[in-house]
């Protein structure tokens, strides 16, 4: 299917793997321009090399930018111009006890994981609405809705994102533009496969055994595994396509049946 974003041009944030990366690649193969981010130059770097070696034509180039530091985003903002597309991926996750969370971690997750959706879509959204035609995606969680009790801090950042999604969407009325987002379920991203080996190499077991004791943990899941991260890119793609014109405001889940009640 077309999904007609030839010649739109998109950014995404925290887009050097995992999910971020995997909807770079989702977007360049439907013939948009892709602008995508990392904390460090030489990283950002690396990954446009490889999008361009897995999809040869395609345009894509990077801007390295720490979304903690406000000083950064303004750099990037002032060096990207004008987007018809915007995900808002970024985002820090980490297990964690709830009286252990010290106030300056509460304050940058804030900064990364809704702060970032704020700078970025306060500078962005204007120039689509003034174009006429826009979309603004953010990549939530299934968390956002049920708040993790070892993950408190990360549960109550991405609830903030999803109001925040909810709100902007409301400033959209009447034009072509749509704020959308997704809640993902459990998702093997690069960063999760990275805590899944540390765990399982502490703990002695297979990777796979692991992941197979996360998942069976969980009682409300339909899918029964990992979400993988194409996945989630798949559904971005279509909410950032001229298809997706009538979701507007909609929180859209791919979290492979973990939650429970309809949004």
């Amino acid at each position: 299917m077309d999904m007609k974003l030839a010649g739109k041009r998109a950014f995404i944030s925290g887009s050097t793997q995992g999910i971020g990366s995997s909807i770079a690649r989702a977007l360049l193969r439907e013939g948009a321009e892709v602008v995508i981010n990392g904390r460090e130059s030489s990283r950002v770097q690396q990954a446009v090399k490889d999008l361009e070696a897995e999809v040869p034509g395609g345009n894509v180039s990077g801007i390295a930018a720490d979304f903690a530091d406000a000083g950064q985003v303004q750099r990037l903002l002032d060096a990207l111009g004008h987007v018809d597309v915007l995900i808002n991926n970024v985002g820090l996750f980490e297990l964690k006890p709830f009286a252990d969370i010290a106030d300056n971690e509460w304050s940058r997750y804030f900064d990364v994981n809704v702060m970032s959706g704020v700078r970025l879509s306060r500078q962005l959204l204007p120039g689509m609405i003034g174009a006429g035609w826009g979309r603004i995606l953010f990549i939530g969680s299934e968390s956002g809705v049920n708040i993790p009790a070892d993950m408190t801090h990360y549960g109550v950042t991405k609830a903030g994102m999803l109001a925040l999604g909810n709100g902007l969407a409301k400033l959209t009325r009447g034009t072509g533009v749509t704020v959308n987002t997704i809640l993902g379920g459990p998702t093997y991203s690069d960063g999760v496969a990275t805590t899944v080996h540390g765990i399982a190499e502490a703990q002695g077991l297979s990777v796979d055994a692991l992941k197979a004791a996360i998942i069976g943990g969980n009682q409300t899941t339909l899918l029964e595994r990992f979400i993988e991260p194409d996945e989630i890119a798949n559904l971005a793609v279509y909410l950032s396509s001229p298809l997706s014109s009538a979701t507007n405001g909609a929180a859209m889940r791919a979290d492979g049946g973990v939650l429970t009640t309809i949004l």
